[in-house]
């Protein structure tokens, strides 16, 4: 599940030369992949929680059980180099959506077999990678503590907010892995998060294009690597 729709038919077509196109509607655009003999959708998800939460809702609908988030991420911990991938464990729930299915208290945790897989699949195709906390914000500015913005102004709430998470341990900010993990366990499935960073916050907040190709290809690589692990 990517979030971008331009990265899903790249996505697929790693997985599988032949997949195919399915469908096509506002922010989901998905593929249908054979890998090892078992079928593979790829769908993308759009920006943010509450079109990862409808994704979500329609796909268990129809079957699904277990779900992959793919995506970029700004590192902000020093010694994260980019690229590399981050593999969430758990997730600060700092969106709204996953609100609407369990209270805050609930926890944001990745299926342990699930993300075992991509550890297991880092290590075997040389990716460096982190395993840990990622915080999942429901607004790439504010709630990520950027103040490049039209007004200038963060609310009181995320001043200083980076500082107290780098502090905390946390390794990343992303948009969708707190709905996706806190959904799919009150659903009783399955669900991990990896993501491939594209800039360390500790440093710039411009990412660098160049490595933006890098970054997708990690991702594919380590998916590709990951399904390959479960199927066998």
């Amino acid at each position: 599940m990517p979030g971008d729709p331009a990265r899903v038919e790249k996505t697929a077509k790693y997985l599988d030369q032949d997949a195919k196109f399915l469908a096509q509607n506002r922010e989901y655009t998905s593929f249908l992949a054979t890998l090892c003999g078992q079928k593979v959708l790829v769908c993308s998800t759009g920006i943010g929680g509450p079109g990862m939460s409808l994704a979500l809702e329609e796909l268990a609908d129809i079957g699904v059980k277990n779900f992959y988030r793919i995506g970029t991420t700004g590192a902000i911990q020093p010694d994260i180099p980019v690229p590399s991938l981050i593999i969430t464990s758990g997730s600060v729930r700092l969106d709204g959506a996953s609100t609407h299915y369990a209270p805050i208290e609930y926890p944001a945790v990745a299926d342990l077999e699930l993300t075992n897989s991509l550890v297991d699949a880092a290590r075997a195709t040389g990716l460096e990678y982190r395993v840990g906390i990622t915080a999942s914000a429901d607004t790439f500015y504010p709630g990520q503590e950027r103040y490049d913005t039209f007004s200038g102004y963060v609310i009181r709430k995320f001043q200083n907010s980076m500082k107290e998470w780098q502090a905390l341990k946390v390794l990343n900010y992303e948009m969708e892995s707190a709905t996706l993990l806190t959904i799919i366990a009150t659903f009783g499935l399955k669900a991990a998060c990896v993501a491939s960073t594209i800039v360390n916050r500790t440093r710039t907040e411009t990412p660098d294009d160049s490595i933006l190709n890098e970054a997708e290809s990690n991702l594919a690589k380590v998916m590709k690597k990951a399904l390959e692990i479960r199927f066998a």
